[in-house]
């Protein structure tokens, strides 16, 4: 049994990423638990939304057995000096002790997806003796559009079991929806399944970019 830790900036970018990937994880029988840093809703939208019912109904969707969330500002993370980012993910690194932990990519368009990565390369550096592997992982309408292009996929993980339990946990961020051909529409991200898939002989695939995987003994 792994102990498995998904890091995210903000409400749905961790079904937008590995979605498939944590389903498949507590499907076997893994501990999964996310990090949503920001509260999603302050900087876009007037009103709530029911981004903290979404996060509860799309965790438990998936089987996420709990989420930390520190509640920075929405699209805010550049405010704070990087030590006060990284603190949270120590403190939630020594109680939970990850053994794997996938977070967004520096390569992203979103500011908060940069800094993130910068906080969480810190948070889980190899000191840890628990931590054993690290991913970025491909964010729908942040990676594609992140300029320099320097998310290069090395691991391809068949989700083609879970691409529909991974569509029906999105479902629930009902705000974050958007109509076809968006990328963050239900339609665009089965395709891109299929896109990844095909790569490499399967179906649907999610994947992931390798930061470090450590073998110990």
């Amino acid at each position: 049994m792994n102990k498995v830790l998904v890091v995210a900036a903000h409400p749905d970018d961790e079904v937008l990423g590995i979605g498939g990937i944590v389903l498949k994880h507590t499907k076997r029988g893994d501990r999964v638990r996310n990090v949503i840093m920001c509260e999603g809703e302050s900087l876009r939208y007037s009103k709530d939304v029911g981004q903290s019912t979404a996060i509860k109904e799309a965790a438990k969707l998936l089987g996420v057995e709990h989420t930390y969330l520190p509640c920075f500002p929405d699209q805010k993370l550049d405010n704070y000096i990087l030590t006060e980012i990284i603190t949270p993910l120590e403190v939630i690194s020594k109680e939970f002790k990850p053994n794997v932990i996938y977070c967004q990519s520096a390569s992203d368009a979103n500011r908060d997806h940069k800094i993130l990565f910068e906080a969480a390369n810190i948070a889980f550096r190899p000191i840890d003796e628990w931590v054993r592997e690290f991913y970025c992982f491909y964010t729908s309408s942040s990676t594609e559009w992140g300029v320099p292009r320097n998310f290069v996929p090395d691991t391809w993980v068949d989700i083609s079991e879970e691409i529909e339990g991974k569509i029906k946990a999105f479902e629930r961020y009902h705000s974050e929806i958007r109509e076809y051909p968006h990328p963050r529409s239900t339609d665009a991200l089965r395709y891109q399944s299929y896109f990844w898939g095909n790569q490499c002989c399967m179906d649907s695939a999610e994947v992931l970019m390798t930061i470090r995987k450590i073998i110990r003994g």
